[in-house]
């Protein structure tokens, strides 16, 4: 019997040393991966200073780019996640207000975070969609930079980032890539200028790429599980024809403003509605002129 007991302690030391090394070199290589620099050429950007460009630009953050479910309402900064597994995630302050980093951040500087997902200091950013706004024409980022700069100071201090255990395992484990990890950084497939506004299936694509519909829903737009996200959050909706394919113009313009299916089913709040509802008519058609093309797929194959 205490032969058993031994052994038995001994495979149980043996499997909680393998557990602790693995956990160390996880760590290690998050550490790594978290703490790399890049050095990025600077991309020269003309900063608007008129009042319909500025005006463009907050269309643009708000309403396409949703910047506001991350920095807050007021740019001011938010608490996003705060979780002892997860870490503590934040939008910075985007003002020039007490805690703001709106004094600190150049034209090149603030293209690097959007495009590249890159700081100021050359280390990447966790979260940032900088998958999707790396099509952000040049004189869309332009555009929402002068808004930025014209926030009112908000005086809000942001808690240091921390990345846990759980967001680490998960990018170690390819789950959640960084996103300076996903992006082109050479040869960047951003225009120099956005395709014209209107009902059109190339203004459409360009709405989906850089407002984050292929970020949720996939490359495919077949929807499914966001990776990343808690097992419980509601899926992605597939948006090939095979999804949404009966929905009319009407009522693909009913859902993003107003999160109402066809059948006048409520639509969940995951799904930023309360920000598409300012899409313009040109966006919310050629989106729909867009998705009419889109080759049909499954549910779940992102």
């Amino acid at each position: 019997m205490k032969t058993i007991v031994r052994r038995t302690a001994l495979v149980v030391g043996v499997l909680v040393g393998v557990l602790v090394l693995a956990a160390g070199a996880g760590w290690g290589v998050s550490s790594y991966r978290l703490n790399r620099h890049f050095d990025l050429p600077s991309v020269s950007l003309t900063i608007p200073t008129d009042s319909a460009e500025v005006a463009r630009g907050r269309h643009l953050a708000v309403a396409i780019g949703k910047c506001v479910d991350c920095h807050g309402d007021d740019f001011g900064g938010k608490v996003v996640v705060n979780d002892p597994a997860v870490g503590v995630f934040s939008g910075p302050n985007l003002t020039s207000g007490r805690g703001g980093v709106a004094r600190k951040l150049t034209p090149e500087s603030f293209e690097r975070v959007v495009r590249h997902g890159v700081r100021r200091d050359g280390r990447p950013v966790v979260f940032m969609p900088a998958e999707d706004y790396q099509y952000f024409a040049d004189a869309d980022v332009a555009a929402i930079y002068a808004y930025m700069r014209s926030l009112p100071p908000v005086d809000r201090e942001t808690p240091e980032m921390q990345v846990g255990p759980v967001i680490r395992a998960l990018n170690v484990a390819g789950q959640i890539p960084l996103a300076v990890d996903v992006v082109e950084h050479t040869g960047m497939p951003a225009p120099k200028l956005a395709p014209a506004a209107g009902p059109t299936v190339d203004y459409g694509r360009y709405i989906a790429q850089v407002g984050g519909c292929i970020g949720c829903h996939g490359a495919t737009l077949s929807g499914g599980h966001i990776p990343g996200t808690p097992p419980d959050w509601k899926p992605a909706s597939n948006l090939t024809p095979l999804g949404i394919g009966s929905w009319s113009e009407a009522d693909f313009t009913r859902a993003l403003r107003e999160g109402v299916r066809p059948n006048g089913a409520p639509i969940d709040t995951l799904m930023p509605w309360r920000l598409t509802k300012q899409m313009t008519d040109d966006e919310i058609r050629g989106l729909y002129a867009f998705l009419k093309t889109v080759p049909e797929k499954e549910f779940g194959n992102r």
